[in-house]
């Protein structure tokens, strides 16, 4: 168990606007963005030994300072933000409060774990296979992972550029949206939601648990929710999706800290250490296979999920593991949860997890995506069916 920001935090809170739509917020950033005057450190303290200090803060975290939020700390992630558990070798697992004795997910670890604490009003992540989602449905909060290229990323550190996107966490569904406000830069695609599909294939991912309940809070959702129509999204399955991912992020990370960890030799924890091994040997043709797989789903995904279509699905299989699950069954977890996390990568689309009560005791997230552009109206939604989410439910 640790803190939520990483050792090398910043001796003072950075002050934001005096006016704005966030005035008066307080909120935390991953290490991963680009902060003036401080290093930005991946999670791993040799790669923090020979970072560069940064000259000015990355493209989020200026709106965010210019809308009147005040950056609180830098908050603990994964090793080079390649995992889903939420658990550094190095600086600690940032604690779960409302799931004690569990792991608060990843990469985006501790601006999860300090939004659900308290300790912030709402915090800043990434998302590339799931590292702002997953944490979302484990902490209990209402988390995005936005259009792939919706957001400027300069100034963020990349872990896979062709899935990395901007995402957030908040414990209130207005604020959550008032943040979008702020971060969607781009034109979007507006639509009115007219069709909810819900396919049975990813609730069949989930333990009957966590599905029940998920299903459950659709149920008590469809005022706010177009009649669903149920069907299937992945008709071959999902391992040959989320292989291709697995396949392409390896490859692309090796691409941009390769160099670094051939010549460095850094410590790695456990699980991080054997992805960089196994990312180091992915080929080209590997890869470009992969692309290929990608660019076929991209286009069935994208069919299905038009503007003004939206899915809903499980936003992880599982509640969150105990801290203390062996590493292969981490490995098993990991394996699961890209299952679903796929979809959304690899159509490049927008991902909202609601938070809709617990298992056990143990926060669980219904998730939806959205069209291309569609994230305003994902964000519109999470007020709306707000009324119907919360950790109380049962």
């Amino acid at each position: 168990m640790s803190g939520f920001f990483v050792p090398h935090d910043l001796k003072a809170p950075l002050k934001g606007a005096a006016s704005g739509p966030l005035a008066g917020l307080t909120a935390a950033v991953k290490d991963l963005y680009a902060i003036a005057g401080e290093k930005t450190g991946a999670g791993n303290p040799d790669w923090l030994a020979q970072a560069p200090t940064a000259t000015r803060h990355a493209a989020a975290v200026d709106k965010l300072l210019a809308a009147g939020a005040s950056i609180i700390g830098k908050t603990i992630t994964d090793e080079f933000f390649y995992s889903v558990a939420g658990m550094n070798a190095h600086y600690g697992t940032p604690a779960n409060l409302r799931a004690p004795g569990r792991i608060p997910g990843g990469s985006s670890s501790g601006s999860a774990a300090a939004t659900a604490a308290g300790c912030c009003d709402f915090a800043l992540g990434s998302d590339t296979g799931g590292s702002v989602r997953v944490p979302a449905s484990f902490c209990g909060l209402y988390g995005i992972r936005t259009t792939h290229g919706r957001i400027d990323t300069s100034g963020a550190m990349d872990m896979a550029p062709s899935f990395d996107t901007v995402g957030w966490f908040a414990s209130s569904a207005g604020l959550f949206r008032s943040v979008g406000q702020v971060l969607l830069d781009k034109p979007g695609v507006s639509a009115p939601i007219a069709n909810l599909l819900v396919p049975d294939d990813a609730f069949a991912e989930a333990d009957q648990p966590v599905a029940a309940l998920l299903r459950d809070a659709l149920e008590a959702m469809a005022g706010a929710l177009p009649k669903p129509q149920v069907m299937s999204v992945a008709p071959g399955g999902f391992d040959k999706w989320r292989e291709a991912v697995r396949i392409i992020q390896a490859h692309e990370i090796w691409q941009v800290y390769g160099r670094f960890v051939e010549e460095k030799k850094p410590r790695f924890g456990p699980g991080v250490a054997e992805r960089m091994q196994i990312a180091s040997k992915v080929t080209k043709a590997e890869a470009d296979a992969a692309g290929d797989v990608r660019g076929a789903a991209r286009a069935h995904i994208r069919g299905l999920v038009s503007p003004g279509t939206i899915m809903a699905l499980p936003t992880a299989p599982c509640i969150a593991p105990r801290i203390d699950t062996p590493q292969d069954a981490l490995e098993s977890f990991r394996v699961r949860v890209m299952r679903l996390t796929c979809i959304a990568g690899l159509g490049g689309l927008p991902q909202i997890s609601v938070p809709v009560g617990t298992v056990s005791g143990c926060p669980a997230g219904l998730s939806f995506i959205g069209w291309a552009g569609g994230d305003e109206a994902l964000l519109d939604l999470a007020v709306a069916v707000a009324k119907h989410c919360g950790l109380e439910r049962v």
